[in-house]
C-alpha cells in the first residue's frame, strides 16, 4: 500500500489529533475542504483510516496491549521488616498495571504499542492517562469505567524484595467483551497481541480466540497466581496460543498442580500447556534464569536454559512486565525466540537495577549495550 505525500500528511495529523475534520486539516494544509474529503476517501479505500471519526489503522508492526492499568504506591522500609509494628520507610506512587507496563516498556524501546484498559472518570485514570501518552503509548482506545482507576499497593523489605501486595482491580475485573468492540479492528494492523491476566476469563478466551481468527500471535501474561488460577480454563487447547510468560507458582496455577522449581518439573508442567496448545512457554525463576521451552508443531520439542545477569537490585517491581516486553520486542524485530528470552532477561535485570517500575531511560541501544556486555548464558538440552 502507498500513500501520496499530501496523505502522508494527513496521517500525520490525524494521529496526533483524530478527532480533526475535514475543514480542520484543510486549514492545516493549507488546502481545500473539497480536496481533503477526496484524500480522505483514498485513504479510506487503502484501508489506512477505518471508520467515520477517522479511526486509523494501527502503524505497521504494531502491538496491541489488552489488560491493567492502576496507579502504585509502593512502600519499602528502611531496615529489615517486622510484622504488627510500624516501620520506618519511603513511600512513592507512579503509574502501573501490568499491561500499562508492559506497553510502555514496548514503546520505550521503539515498538508502536496500543493500550486498551480501563480507568475511572477521576483523577487517578487521568494522570494514568497522561504518563502513559507522554511515554509513547497510544491511549485513544482506553475504555472510561464506572468504577475507580484501579490500585496497587506493594510494601517492599529493606532490600527490594516484594513482601506483600494489594490490587484493587474493580475497573479491570468489570471490563467486559462489550467494551472491546474495537479489539478486532485494531488487530488488523497488529503484529503481536499482548493480553495480561486481571481481565475475566471470559474476556481473555474472547481475545485469545479473536486474535487467532485474525492470524495474529497472542502472548498471555499470567500477572498472579490467582489470576492465572481464573484464567486457566481459557487454555483449554481449542485455540493456539504463541508464548505464556509464568513463574513457577504462576506455572502450577495454570496447570492445576503444584510445580518444584526443579528442570525437570518445570519441563513436565511446560509440557501439559504444550498439549493445551501453548507453542512456548517461558518460565521464570528469578535468580535461576528462566526456562524456555518449545514446541512448535513439525519440530522437535527445545527446552533452553536462560542464566539472569547479576544485578544491584533496586527494586524489583516491574521486572517480570519488562520481561515480557523485552521479549516481545525481540520477537517483532525477528529474533530466534531464545534471543528474544535473553533480551527479555536483560531487560528485567536494567528495570531491577532501577528504582523506577519502568526505566525512564530506556532505550533499545540500552538493551543491545547491556546484551553485550552481560551475555546471558543459554544451555539447550536434550529432549
Amino acid at each position: 500500500m502507498s500513500l501520496t505525500d499530501r496523505e502522508r500528511e494527513i496521517v500525520a495529523l490525524l494521529r496526533v489529533d483524530p478527532l480533526l475534520d475535514a475543514a480542520a486539516l484543510a486549514e492545516r494544509l493549507g488546502s481545500t475542504r473539497a480536496a481533503v474529503s477526496v484524500h480522505l476517501s483514498n485513504l479510506t479505500r487503502k484501508g489506512v483510516v477505518l471508520g467515520r471519526g477517522y479511526l486509523l489503522r494501527p502503524e505497521d508492526g504494531a502491538v496491541l496491549v489488552v489488560g491493567g492499568a492502576v496507579l502504585d504506591a509502593k512502600v519499602r522500609t528502611r531496615v529489615p521488616p517486622r510484622l504488627g509494628t510500624s516501620n520506618p520507610g519511603t513511600s512513592t506512587a507512579t503509574v502501573g498495571g501490568v499491561g500499562r507496563n508492559i506497553a510502555e516498556n514496548l514503546a520505550r524501546l521503539g515498538s508502536p504499542t496500543t493500550l486498551v484498559a480501563a480507568v475511572g472518570d477521576d483523577l487517578p485514570g487521568r494522570t494514568v492517562l497522561a504518563r502513559s501518552e507522554a511515554a509513547g503509548i497510544d491511549c485513544r482506545h482506553v475504555v472510561t469505567s464506572v468504577h475507580p482507576t484501579g490500585s496497587y499497593t506493594a510494601v517492599l523489605d529493606d532490600g527490594g524484595d516484594l513482601l506483600v501486595a494489594v490490587a484493587d482491580m474493580r475497573a479491570t475485573d468489570e471490563l467486559a467483551v462489550g467494551d472491546l468492540d474495537v479489539v478486532p479492528t485494531l488487530l488488523a494492523g497488529t503484529r503481536v497481541l499482548v493480553v495480561d491476566c486481571n481481565l475475566h476469563v471470559d474476556v481473555v478466551r474472547w481475545l485469545l480466540t479473536t486474535a487467532a481468527t485474525a492470524g495474529v500471535p497472542a502472548v498471555l501474561e499470567p500477572v498472579s497466581v490467582a489470576k492465572a488460577t481464573e484464567a486457566a480454563p481459557a487454555l483449554d487447547g481449542t485455540v493456539p496460543l504463541h508464548t505464556v510468560t509464568p513463574n513457577v507458582d504462576e506455572l502450577g496455577a495454570l496447570v492445576g498442580e503444584a510445580v518444584e522449581d526443579t528442570v525437570e518439573d518445570v519441563v513436565r508442567a511446560a509440557g501439559l500447556l504444550h498439549a493445551r496448545g501453548v507453542e512456548r512457554v517461558w518460565v521464570r525463576r528469578g535468580t535461576r534464569g528462566s526456562l524456555l521451552s518449545v514446541a512448535v508443531e513439525g519440530e522437535p520439542r527445545r527446552v533452553v536454559l536462560v542464566a539472569a545477569p547479576a544485578v544491584e537490585v533496586a527494586d524489583v517491581t516491574g521486572a517480570g512486565d519488562a520481561m515480557t516486553a523485552g521479549y516481545v520486542h525481540a520477537v517483532l524485530r525477528g529474533d530466534d525466540v531464545v534471543e528474544a528470552a535473553r533480551a527479555g532477561q536483560v531487560l528485567a535485570a536494567l528495570t531491577c537495577a532501577s528504582p523506577d517500575t519502568v526505566r525512564p531511560d530506556l532505550t533499545a541501544a540500552l538493551v543491545a549495550a547491556h546484551l553485550t556486555t552481560t551475555e546471558p548464558r543459554t544451555e539447550e538440552l536434550s529432549r
